[in-house]
């Protein structure tokens, strides 16, 4: 395969080890992921900065314990936390505001980059990395939904390459690595578990709750992706995001949900068969596999015991009752524009919902309504993604 996003990381030479690591969402479950790999092998790693957005306390314990040289944070409230929890003698420099994550993905002194940031937020530093040649593992999803397009271009001109994290998109990473061209790709198939309410009709989702929608049945997630994996859309953004890491046409990328979690993904080739990654659902995992490709360490989860699951099973996912999949397929082939104004809509919507300002229909039914509206425009630069980012979020505000 040779249309990864740039170039195909087998071709490339990665950072030697002890790797300098910077980890943007340090203070979130990915971020507790990575930290529990970077434990179980400090011979393999350099912690250079750790990023913690409104968590400043937590941010400080773990500075207290890693000692990286930078740290970040969000707003001054953040800054105040952080420095009354963190050490005396504690040598890490803190930086406050948004930029600060852009200053940190592109530091000289940083080989790796885990780009975990929930949400749009996660753009501007994951195009900044891009742009720096760095060795990025993405787990924020929302960067290529935004603007994929600027950071391919970006990669290409430096040579940086992206290593998804993401369980799904790491397993078709790895069904896809020394096995042919792409004319023997028939197509790739993503996993979904089908989240909390997976066979409920659109009348019990007209009553679900904040907490329903937050107890996910198989993985430890934050509040926004849960409920993006509640409503399907979180397979929405990784179709989004698959078309453009391996730079295919969403007509080949399907999706099929698989309550068990247990087979992440699968790639199909025009043979027939189809290659599967299975393992039990646990982020430690894809998260090892980044960040210290090519190479495989162990890490700390069970191990999978087929016998013992008993059985897996699969269906077609219910776009009637979770039209938010469709809706990203739709937004995907309607134009570069129109996947910034699904994310937008989708993230305004999430926020409402968690704050019990609307309800979970009403989330599908804001974001179809906002795609309705929107003309496609010209996001061929950054500032122009942003720009259409800012404008839809404060549109989709104004009609709660």
């Amino acid at each position: 395969m040779q249309s990864y996003i740039s170039p195909w990381p087998e071709t490339v030479e990665c950072p030697p080890f002890p790797r300098a690591l910077s980890i943007l969402g340090a203070t979130g479950s990915i971020g507790d992921s990575a930290l529990k790999v970077v434990a179980k092998h400090p011979d393999r790693f350099t912690l250079t900065a750790l990023a913690g957005g409104r968590n400043g306390t937590k941010l400080a314990e773990l500075c207290n314990r890693f000692r990286p040289r930078y740290a970040a944070v969000l707003d001054d409230a953040a800054r105040r936390d952080f420095l009354a929890h963190v050490e005396d003698g504690i040598r890490t420099e803190l930086l406050v505001g948004p930029d600060a994550y852009v200053q940190l993905a592109g530091l000289r002194e940083a080989d790796l980059i885990l780009s975990s940031i929930v949400g749009a937020a996660g753009f501007e530093p994951t195009l900044a990395a891009a742009r720096a040649g760095k060795m990025i593992a993405l787990a924020n999803k929302e960067s290529l939904v935004l603007g994929g397009h600027l950071i391919r271009a970006a990669c290409a001109e430096s040579g940086a390459v992206v290593l998804p994290v993401d369980s799904e998109h790491n397993a078709l990473f790895q069904g896809l690595a020394g096995h042919g061209s792409d004319e023997e790709l028939k197509r790739l198939i993503l996993t979904a578990s089908g989240g909390p309410f997976r066979g409920r009709d659109t009348a019990f989702l007209s009553t679900v709750t904040r907490e329903q929608a937050l107890a996910h049945p198989n993985w430890d997630m934050g509040a926004k992706i849960s409920v993006d994996s509640a409503t399907l859309m979180n397979k929405g953004l990784e179709l989004i995001e698959a078309c453009h890491l391996y730079g295919l046409p969403p007509d080949m990328v399907s999706v099929v949900v698989h309550p068990q979690s247990i087979i992440h993904s699968l790639v199909e080739y025009v043979d027939g068969s189809q290659l599967a990654h299975l393992g039990n659902p646990d982020m430690q995992v894809p998260i090892a596999h980044c960040l210290c490709y090519p190479e495989r360490v162990a890490v700390d989860v069970p191990r999978l015991n087929l016998a013992q699951v008993g059985s897996l099973t699969f269906e077609e996912p219910d776009l009637a009752a979770f039209p938010c999949l469709r809706l990203a397929r739709e937004a995907f082939d309607a134009g570069p524009s129109h996947p910034i104004v699904l994310n937008a809509v989708n993230e305004i919507a999430v926020d409402a919902f968690l704050k019990e300002r609307i309800g979970f229909l009403d989330i599908p039914a804001m974001i179809e309504a906002g795609l309705d509206r929107h003309a496609p425009v010209d996001v061929t630069t950054p500032e122009a993604v942003l720009a259409l980012d800012r404008e839809v979020r404060r549109e989709t505000e104004s009609r709660l």
